[in-house]
């Protein structure tokens, strides 16, 4: 898939799933409750155990209109690994000039991290695709609201405090997409497995981005 058809995927969908789990042997599980829920664009960090393994399985088997991507890449090697793998988009908490530059010689689409105005101009002028916003916890949708008016042409996805409640307000402030990890990878339910309490929140989470 061409980067340009992987970016018009994530801004339609609006939501990446950021999967950030110790037990691997459930993510395939998660990511299925997921999709069925609505939420198409996923994302495991490789902070998940054999994360290069699972994503290339993955971009494997995915459905079509599916979007498999990593995540909490750190370096240009780890870039090349998961593209090579299959990756469809490459998300790091950092700008890293020599990840940005992997990506852009692979055709593969980035979302390197920053988190003042400064930083995320840079991060745009190394040629990111989106620029992650992280964390955005403690900054909120008017944050975003403002940086419209002086940065208008950068597309940002704000990741760490995004919640199920928010995510439309985040959107709504201007937002390309919205990056929600364990807001709705809920914890407990992939403990108990109950992959139905998964769907749900995806459902409820996409529902609330349809606007009346």
């Amino acid at each position: 898939m061409t980067k340009e058809k992987v970016l018009a995927g994530i801004m339609a969908a609006k939501v990446v799933a950021v999967i950030r789990m110790k037990d691997a042997a459930r993510l395939a599980e998660v990511g299925a409750a997921l999709q069925r829920g609505g939420v198409g664009v996923l994302e495991v960090t490789m902070t998940v155990p054999g994360a290069v393994e699972i994503i290339r399985e993955m971009a494997r088997t995915k459905a079509p209109g599916t979007l498999v991507g990593a995540g909490t890449v750190l370096d240009a090697g780890t870039a090349t690994d998961v593209i090579a793998a299959g990756a469809d988009f490459v998300v790091s908490p950092i700008t890293d000039r020599e990840t940005v530059g992997a990506c852009r010689d692979a055709g593969v689409l980035v979302v390197p991290g920053a988190f003042t105005p400064t930083e995320i101009v840079a991060a745009w002028r190394a040629g990111a695709d989106i620029v992650k916003v992280f964390p955005a916890t403690s900054l909120g949708p008017q944050f975003f609201r403002d940086l419209r008016g002086p940065l208008p042409h950068i597309r940002l996805m704000p990741t760490g405090g995004v919640t199920l409640e928010n995510a439309a307000e985040f959107l709504a402030a201007g937002a390309a997409a919205v990056g929600i990890g364990t807001a709705l990878v809920d914890a407990k339910a992939v403990e108990a497995g109950d992959w139905e309490a998964l769907e749900a929140r995806a459902r409820r989470l996409m529902a609330s981005l349809v606007r009346p």
